[in-house]
C-alpha cells in the first residue's frame, strides 16, 4: 500500500525519485506526485492517475535542477485518488513537503486544532495534518527538521511513515517510522529513503532498515538514526541478496509469495484504529445507528469464491457471539432464489475488489427488500462500499496475484470485528469479553510470522506430491472452509482436481474416493480447546489411512496424538478455536503455489481466471 521514495545526494533527484516509484508500481496505487527542494523552494507536482500521467504533466513543464527530493505513490484511504489528496503535501507557509504511509488515526482532532488555529487544509487526507504541524513546531526547535518530526511523531497515534524535505535544508531528508515500513539506501555520496528496497535497487545493495518509533536524518554524506525522544540508536545494516531485475516485486519470485509474506501486517493493519478513547468498536463509515443494529433478528452474508469462504469462518464467530441466525450465500445464486430477506435482516457483502458483479447485483436485490447492508472490501471507492449503509475496510494493501491470500485473512477479521461490534452494540458481551478476543486477534500478526518462518517443509511436501492426479481437503467447524479454501486455491493454480469435505461427510459418500496413495490434506482442531472434535477428527484419519491414502496433517505445536497417524505433519502455532483459521490457511497457501510452480503454471495469473469479476 503506498510507496515512499526519497534522495539527496549529487544525481538528478527528478529522475531518481521517479524510476523508484516506478519500481514501486507492484505496491499498486491510484495518484503519484513528486517534490523538490531547489533554491530555496520546494517545486511539487502531483497527479491523480498512474506515474504516466504524473510524467506528463512534468513534460510539460521545466523542473529545477535539485539533487534532493521525496516521491509517493499514494492508495487511497481517507480521501478519494485526486490531485488534492495525492502526495506530497505542503505546509501553509510553502517551505515544508511530507509524504505519509499508514493511516493517522488521530487526524480527526488534529486537524480541527490546525482549523482552529487559522491554518486551511486543502485536501481530505489525515496525511495533510503532518505537514503542518512539522512546520509549526520548526520555530521551537530552532529549525531542526529531524527535532520537528520526534516531536510531531509522539503525537500522532496509528500506523505511519513519514518523510519530510524543507526548503530552507536542501541537504537533507528526514523519516519517521511507527508500524509501517521504511528502509534507508547508503550509496557512495548518496542516500536514499523508501517503503521497499526496491525503489532504490539500481543504485545500491547496501540498506538499513529502520526499527519502531525511529527517526532517521540522512544527508549526501551519512546516516543518523534516533528514536522518537532523540537518543541514537544501532542501526542494523545489511546487503541485499537480489538485483534490481527482481524489484517490482520486491524481490520475491512471485507477487503471491509476496501477499502471503505481508499477512501479518495486513491483518494488524485491519485491525488497527477500530477502538476508541472509550474502549468501544466502531466502523469505518456506518449510516446504521445502534438501535437498528439492535433489531437485527437475521444475518446473510453473500459473497464468491474465496470471499463466500470468509464468510463461512464469520458465520462460526457471529453466531456464537452474537447468537444471531448467520446465513451464508453464494452472491451468484442468492438473488434467483426468492431469498427471505427484510427490515430486520443484515445483509453483509464481502468482496476485495468491491466491484465483483455478482455481489453487486446481490446487495442491490437485498437493498430492494429492505435489507440494511454492510460491506466488508480491501478498496476504498469502490461500487459495493459506496452502495451499503456501512462499511469497514480490510487495509489489506492492494493484492496483485488473481488467487486470494491476504484478503482471505482480512476478510475474517474484518467480519470478527463486525460480529464483535453487534455483540457489543446488543449487550450479548460484557466489555472485558469484546476485549479478551480483540487481545487473541492482536495476537494473530506474530502467530502467522511464526507459521512464516517454517514454510520450507510445506514446500517439500509440495514437491514431493506434485505427481498427484487430485487432492482432498477435510476439517470440522471452522476447520471445514478451511479445508474448502485450501481446495479452491489448488484448483485455481495447480489446475488439478481438489475438493474440500467437512470431516464428519467422509463416511456419506465422498470416502469412495479413497484410494492408494491419494494425498488428503486434514485440518485439525485443538486438542484443548475443541477436544471432542479433535477426537472425531483422529477417527477420520484413521479411516483415511485405513484406506491407504496419504495424509498430510496441518495440527498446533503440542499435538502429540497426531503422530501415529500422519504421513507428514505441518505444525502452527496453538490458537483459540475460532483464531485457527488466521494461521491454519497460511500453509495451503504456500502448498498450492509451490505445487502449482513445480507443475510450471503462471502462478500470479492463472488460466481463464480475472482478479475481479465484474460481470455476472
Amino acid at each position: 500500500m503506498c510507496g515512499i521514495v526519497g534522495y539527496v545526494g549529487s544525481g538528478s533527484a527528478l529522475e531518481i525519485v521517479v524510476a523508484g516509484l516506478r519500481r514501486l508500481e507492484y505496491r499498486g496505487y491510484d495518484s503519484a506526485g513528486v517534490a523538490l527542494v531547489a533554491d530555496g523552494d520546494l517545486w511539487m507536482r502531483k497527479r491523480a492517475g498512474k506515474i504516466d500521467v504524473l510524467e506528463e504533466a512534468l513534460s510539460a513543464e521545466s523542473p529545477p535542477d535539485s539533487s534532493t527530493g521525496i516521491g509517493h505513490t499514494r492508495w487511497a484511504t481517507h480521501g478519494g485518488p485526486t490531485d488534492s489528496n495525492a502526495h506530497p503535501h505542503i505546509s501553509a507557509d510553502g517551505k515544508v513537503a511530507i509524504i505519509h504511509n499508514g493511516i493517522i488515526e488521530n487526524f480527526a482532532e488534529l486537524r480541527e486544532e490546525l482549523t482552529e488555529a487559522g491554518v486551511h487544509l486543502t485536501s481530505e487526507t489525515d496525511s495533510e495534518v503532518a505537514a503542518h504541524l512539522v512546520a509549526l513546531t520548526l520555530p521551537d526547535t530552532g529549525d531542526d527538521l529531524a527535532e520537528a518530526m520526534r516531536q510531531v511523531s509522539r503525537r500522532l497515534s496509528g500506523a505511519f511513515t513519514l518523510v519530510a524535505v524543507d526548503a530552507r535544508r536542501p541537504d537533507r531528508i528526514v523519516g519517521a517510522r511507527r508500524n509501517s515500513p521504511l528502509v534507508v539506501g547508503i550509496g557512495d555520496g548518496e542516500a536514499f529513503l523508501a517503503s521497499d528496497v526496491a525503489a532504490f535497487i539500481a543504485h545500491t545493495r547496501d540498506a538499513i532498515e529502520l526499527g519502531q518509533d525511529q527517526v532517521v536524518e540522512l544527508t549526501a554524506g551519512g546516516v543518523e538514526v534516533t528514536d522518537f525522544y532523540g537518543e541514537p540508536v544501532d542501526t542494523k545494516p545489511f546487503t541485499v541478496d537480489w538485483d534490481a531485475s527482481a524489484a517490482e516485486k520486491g524481490g520475491y519470485d512471485l507477487f503471491m509469495l509476496k501477499e502471503i509474506a505481508e499477512q501479518p501486517r495486513a491483518v494488524a493493519d485491519t485491525m488497527r484504529g477500530r477502538i476508541d478513547r472509550s474502549g468501544q468498536l466502531h466502523l469505518d463509515d456506518s449510516r446504521i445507528n445502534d438501535n437498528e443494529l439492535r433489531e437485527i433478528d437475521k444475518v446473510v452474508v453473500i459473497a464468491c469464491g474465496t470471499a463466500y469462504h470468509a464468510g463461512l469462518v464469520a458465520k462460526y464467530a457471529i453466531e456464537h457471539w452474537t447468537r444471531i441466525p448467520v446465513e451464508v450465500e453464494l452472491a451468484s445464486e442468492f438473488r434467483y432464489r426468492d431469498p427471505i430477506v427484510g427490515r430486520s435482516t443484515l445483509v453483509i457483502a464481502i468482496s476485495q475488489s468491491g466491484e465483483t458483479m455478482d455481489t453487486l447485483m446481490a446487495l442491490r436485490y437485498a437493498r430492494e427488500q429492505g435489507a440494511r447492508t454492510l460491506a466488508i472490501c480491501n478498496t476504498l471507492g469502490s461500487t459495493i462500499p459506496r452502495e451499503s449503509d456501512a462499511v469497514l475496510y480490510t487495509y489489506a494493501g492492494p493484492e496483485i496475484a488473481v488467487a486470494s491470500t491476504k484478503a482471505f485473512l482480512t476478510q475474517i477479521v474484518a467480519a470478527y470485528l463486525v460480529g464483535l461490534y453487534l455483540a457489543q452494540v446488543r449487550g450479548n458481551m460484557f466489555g472485558d469479553e469484546v476485549r479478551r478476543i480483540l487481545d487473541q486477534l492482536a495476537d494473530m500478526p506474530s502467530k502467522v510470522d511464526l507459521v512464516l518462518d517454517t514454510v520450507e517443509d510445506v514446500r517439500a511436501i509440495a514437491r514431493e506430491l506434485a505427481e498427484a492426479r487430485a487432492v482432498l481437503f477435510i476439517g470440522r467447524h471452522v476447520g471445514f472452509p478451511v479445508a474448502l479454501e485450501g481446495a479452491l486455491k489448488l484448483k485455481e493454480l495447480a489446475y488439478m482436481h481438489a475438493e474440500g469435505f467437512a470431516a464428519g461427510e467422509l463416511k456419506h459418500g465422498p470416502i469412495a474416493l479413497l484410494e492408494e496413495g491419494l494425498p488428503v490434506v486434514v485440518v485439525v482442531p485443538s486438542p484443548s480447546s475443541s477436544a471432542m472434535l479433535h477426537d472425531k477428527i483422529v477417527s477420520n484419519i484413521q479411516e483415511v489411512r485405513a484406506r491407504g491414502a496419504r495424509t498430510i496433517v496441518v495440527a498446533e505445536e503440542g499435538d502429540e496424538s497426531v503422530n501415529s497417524v500422519a504421513d507428514h505433519i505441518i505444525r502452527v502455532p496453538a490458537t483459540p478455536t475460532l483464531m485457527q483459521p488466521l494461521v491454519a490457511t497460511v500453509p495451503l497457501q504456500v502448498f498450492s503455489c509451490e505445487m502449482a510452480t513445480v507443475r510450471g503454471h503462471d502462478v500470479d495469473q492463472p488460466r481463464n481466471l480475472a482478479k475481479s469479476v465484474t460481470v455476472e
